[in-house]
């Protein structure tokens, strides 16, 4: 399939919004300002310092840094000069990282000294063998690493400070960052972004320059224009906020209010105050939003729209809160995935309640749509759930170094298999229904977890709940419901099993209720079923 999309790359685009609007506010973090002007010099500092330190064309950079405004600098300075970035989460610790920078070809790592308490720079001293003289890494288990460049106050033997590249940038000239930002292609793979691994580990994801249409297409259906205020507190390395905060700001000249970490209070602070009009976020971003809203509300009148992925089942009802206790927000749903991107279906702003909260939209364009029966590639009926199967000029150029995972990706017919469960509706909206692998077989009936976590999200005393498979000799497996209450509530498993009785099939039930403090998370905000599942394991033998 193919798709006319404009030969624009990463690297133009500060240039393009500087020229557009110099004076106009484009970057807050902390007590740091920036106008586009102000950070298209910064950006280009940056690229030449990236330069100077030896980061050719084609070069993979990893980027092991917190929401900072050094990584929108180094995002687009790597764009710039033709490298790939390779953004890494940052709750990966020794193992993954050691994964990461092999599997990558890691030319060169960014990362911190420490940010609170996590101490970055120690963790990459168990994993790479840095010289005890001078800053060029010589590690055979590393064969391409060049150097470890430290984003820090201090200086510290085998790597080199950001301060230092950045005093080197002057070696560069201006004609010499020119010929090198012309020379890169659109079509070159611009970052590889590792998938958020909630299960397996994760395979790095190849994209090019083509996803500006992406973005600028979704803005353009969410009216997204230099006039917003993006509040982004969503981790840069993932691609929620990769996407719809650093790339859809440079995209359409709205101002990025950034922040280190996602905390709800500073978050709601942070929209009265700068008077943000767009937040995105999962689930567990709108529920703790929501609570704090309650327990101190601010003015959010500024508040216009945001992506908070609702058509799941678990998260209606969540959705629903959302736009109530943050009114006048008017919450979107989409789907997509770090292989197709962002955005690939969204709901439309004039679209009634319904389509907004209980779909998960309607296809971009650029993309097609087919839901299939996983066993014989058969379409479904509309309303009848499958895998679904999508074709989009916007697919990955593949799994870097994987061959054999690209080419299994993809059906004999060239339809990328998702391996999502989501069903097609006669109108042309499709609603994801969660990962194949999440679905429950119970004594030969499907159970489709989130219609059970959506029903329990509506207990007075639930907060959040995820419901995972428990082996059962009997029954194959059975349904295990891990339960974390809302603050000061009292409720036992009996109450929680007791709910469901009645509202759906015996089989959905739960067997089982566990209860948690917190759940374990990705970074970008979804609960790791993987380790609930081994928990459930352990608890209930």
């Amino acid at each position: 399939m193919t798709h006319w999309y404009p030969k624009r790359r990463f690297g133009d685009l500060p240039d393009e919004m500087a020229a557009r609007f110099p004076n106009r506010e484009a970057l807050v973090f902390e007590d740091d300002r920036y106008t586009f002007a102000e950070l298209r010099s910064e950006i280009d500092g940056a690229a030449k310092a990236l330069m100077a330190l030896g980061v050719a064309r084609g070069d993979h950079v990893s980027l092991w840094l917190n929401n900072r405004s050094e990584w929108i600098f180094l995002m687009y300075a790597l764009a710039k000069v033709g490298a790939v970035q390779v953004p890494v989460n940052t709750r990966f610790r020794t193992n993954d990282l050691e994964y990461v920078l092999r599997q990558s070809d890691s030319a060169m790592l960014i990362t911190h000294d420490t940010s609170g308490p996590i101490d970055y720079l120690d963790m990459v001293r168990q994993v790479v063998d840095l010289p005890d003289e001078g800053e060029q890494v010589d590690d055979e288990s590393f064969p391409e690493l060049g150097r470890v460049v430290i984003v820090g106050d201090g200086d510290y033997e085998g790597t080199v400070s950001w301060a230092t590249g950045l005093s080197r940038a002057e070696e560069v000239s201006d004609d010499e960052l020119a010929e090198r930002a012309a020379a890169v292609d659109p079509d070159d793979a611009v970052f590889m972004m590792y998938t958020s691994g909630t299960t397996g580990f994760p395979k790095g994801v190849l994209h090019d320059h083509r996803l500006i249409r992406n973005v600028e297409e979704r803005a353009f259906r969410m009216a997204v224009t230099e006039n917003d205020t993006i509040m982004s507190y969503l981790p840069l390395f993932h691609a929620f906020g990769y996407s719809e905060a650093a790339l859809m700001s440079m995209a359409t000249g709205a101002r990025q209010i950034l922040t280190e970490t996602f905390d709800p209070d500073e978050s709601l602070d942070l929209v009265e105050r700068e008077r943000a009009t767009i937040a995105h976020g999962f689930e567990a971003h709108m529920q703790m939003l929501c609570d704090a809203q309650e327990a101190r509300p601010r003015d959010l009148s500024s508040l216009r729209t945001g992506v908070f992925a609702a058509g799941m089942h678990s998260a209606t009802p969540v959705a629903r809160r959302g736009e109530r206790v943050m009114a006048p927000l008017k919450a979107l749903s989409a789907y997509g995935m770090t292989e197709m991107w962002v955005g690939a279906a969204l709901s439309a702003l004039d679209d009634d309640r319904p389509h907004r909260l209980e779909t998960s939209g309607y296809p971009a364009p650029g993309y097609e749509f087919k839901v299939v029966d996983p066993e014989t590639g058969e379409q479904q009926p509309d309303g009848v759930a499958g895998e679904l199967r999508v074709k989009s000029y916007a697919l990955m150029k593949g799994y870097y170094n994987k061959p054999k995972e690209t080419a299994e990706s993809y059906d004999a017919d060239g339809w990328f298999c998702t391996g999502d469960m989501a069903e097609h509706h006669a109108d042309g909206y499709i609603r994801f229904l969660g990962r194949f692998k999440d679905m429950l077989k119970v004594g030969g009936e499907n159970v489709d977890p989130m219609e059970v976590e959506g029903l329990l999200l509506e207990h007075p005393a639930v907060q959040q709940v995820a419901v995972v498979g428990l082996p059962d000799r009997r029954l194959a497996e059975v349904p295990v419901a891990f339960v974390e209450p809302k603050p000061g509530a009292e409720v036992e498993a009996g109450d929680i099993l007791a709910y469901c009785r009645g509202k759906v099939a015996s089989f959905k039930i739960p067997r089982h209720a566990v209860f948690l403090d917190e759940f374990p998370m990705t970074a970008s905000g979804k609960i790791r079923k993987v380790e609930l599942r081994e928990e459930a394991k352990r608890r209930l033998p």
